[in-house]
């Protein structure tokens, strides 16, 4: 895939034709027309200014709630470098980059002494990441605690967004697209280090017990519909272990898919259009994706 645009030069890495399913947790994907990793916001800046407004503009975290097509992602694909992922306690609260993973976000709170953010270790994905789409876990989500965030817009400049300036919704917020999340701000409350680093220890092991989190796959595949759970709506719907090429419905936990090692991103897709056919037909309920699908079907 040749860029139709001139890459912005930058300190930071960018390539032309960057090959996606080597990030990918799914290891599934066509290439991004071109790719970039700016060090700090000074770079950011700069990219966002020499790329051309036409030009489609993609943020990816660590892709453990993407499903990149076979035909690759048109345009700029970006991921935020080192300089995005500090992490430092200020009192009773954390404060994070945009590209620092959660589960860190989460140690971090535990040296400090902070608790409340101990859910957190059980998100697989970037601060960015949870504040696109109101991650959470064992019974919290980000809109519980973020204080507030900066927000990096396309037309470079930056703002400021209080908690209720996101709007949040389950597994998502109103906020405009476009935005890139340069760090965040959350609230804790002063807790013994070795009490949260307990409760933990207890969500890994929840984790490995009943999620697929050694194999290629992503995050929950589908939201939980109003007053039901998907995987029970799955499960019900003799959808465990279906399976399509390379792509198969983790026996573990029903709201994952598994690449088996030779699957393509259509037969993921595909097969989770199929779990959701034989839902709907089982039960009457449509299930929404929760796994955000990007780029163009068929190869690049």
């Amino acid at each position: 895939m040749i860029p139709r645009f001139p890459l912005p030069c930058i300190r930071g890495r960018i390539s032309a034709s960057a090959p996606l399913d080597r990030i990918a947790w799914f290891g599934v994907g066509g290439p991004a027309e071109a790719m970039a990793r700016p060090v700090d916001r000074t770079d950011l800046e700069a990219l966002l200014a020499q790329l051309p407004h036409d030009v489609p503009l993609t943020v990816l975290g660590v892709t453990s709630n993407t499903l990149i097509r076979d035909g690759g992602v048109e345009g700029l694909v970006m991921r935020l470098g080192r300089g995005f992922a500090g992490i430092r306690a200020e009192g009773e609260t954390i404060v994070a980059g945009g590209a620092a993973l959660c589960t860190n976000v989460a140690r971090a709170a535990a040296d400090a002494g902070i608790g409340g953010l101990e859910f957190l270790s059980g998100i697989p994905g970037t601060v960015g990441g949870a504040l696109a789409m109101n991650a959470g876990a064992y019974g919290r989500e980000t809109a519980d605690v973020l204080l507030d965030a900066d927000v990096m817009m396309r037309r470079v400049s930056i703002e400021r967004f209080v908690n209720d300036d996101f709007a949040f919704r389950y597994r998502g917020n109103d906020l405009d697209r476009d935005c890139i999340f340069l760090s965040a701000r959350f609230q804790g409350a002063g807790r013994p280090s070795e009490a949260v680093r307990t409760d933990m220890a207890e969500i890994a092991s929840a984790r490995e017990a009943s999620q697929p989190i050694r194999t290629r796959t992503g995050g929950s595949t589908f939201r939980n519909p109003a007053g039901a759970r998907a995987w029970e709506l799955i499960d019900q719907a003799g959808c465990r272990g279906l399976r399509r090429g390379g792509a198969m419905v983790s026996e573990m936990h029903c709201n994952f898919l598994v690449n088996t090692g030779s699957a393509s991103a259509a037969d993921l897709e595909d097969l989770g259009e199929d779990v959701r056919a034989r839902v709907c037909a089982a039960t009457g309920i449509n299930l929404d994706w929760e796994i955000e699908r990007i780029g163009r079907r068929g190869a690049a």
